[in-house]
């Protein structure tokens, strides 16, 4: 049997490829591993059989025979330890994708996600004004420091791994701020990445729903 995923019935990304699933349907689309999506509202996540395997009551979750996991850089990395292709044989390299895993999510995510959940909720706030530019700073900083990490290489160690795959979809949450733009090797990174057959086909998988759902 496939492995299953749970995705956005209707997702509020509105078919741009943010939701939290897309690195779970990326990674399986590098691998060649079909699977199986179970669509679920906001209403059926809060619910008991959802919360029993997430119980946070988010997406994506993931099953596996008797396995079942939530947290998208978790499951990307059972997926990466399962198949070849996400992670380096070379056990030292191999560390270093998992350390970049983890960068992407506790270093560069947090900024990221905090200053664009201000510009959706905190745009009437009497702080707002005041507060953003020092927030755009810490992601400022953020993308200058793995800019100049990255250099001009294609990825960020060696060959394409899980920690691409990671850092690529956090980057992308940055969406038409511009930000990204600013550093032309992020945006060439992003790109490239992009350019991916097994992105693509993610990408498209995911806008599926979203049309299919009247968005």
């Amino acid at each position: 049997m496939n492995p299953v995923i749970t995705a956005f019935k209707a997702s509020p990304d509105r078919g741009r490829g943010l939701a939290r699933d897309m690195q779970v349907r990326w990674a399986l689309e590098e691998v060649g591993q079909p699977y199986d999506v179970r669509l679920v509202t906001f209403a059926e996540m809060k619910e008991f059989a959802h919360r029993a395997i997430h119980p946070f009551g988010q997406i994506p979750t993931f099953e596996d025979g008797g396995l079942a996991l939530f947290e998208s850089g978790a499951i990307v990395l059972r997926i990466a330890e399962q198949h070849s292709g996400l992670l380096p044989a070379d056990p030292d390299a191999r560390s270093r994708a998992i350390m970049w895993m983890f960068a992407a999510q506790a270093t560069l995510q947090p900024p990221i996600v905090e200053f664009g959940m201000a510009m959706i909720l905190e745009r009437d706030k009497p702080w707002f004004e005041a507060r953003q530019p020092m927030l755009e700073q810490r992601v400022r900083d953020r993308l200058a420091e793995l800019s100049d990490r990255l250099g001009d290489a294609d990825w960020l160690d060696g060959a394409f791994s899980a920690g691409d795959l990671m850092m690529v979809t956090v980057l992308r949450r940055l969406g038409s701020s511009g930000l990204v733009e600013a550093y032309p090797k992020l945006a060439a990174y992003v790109a490239r990445a992009e350019a991916r057959p097994a992105w693509q086909r993610a990408f498209e998988d995911q806008r599926a729903v979203f049309e299919a759902s009247g968005g």
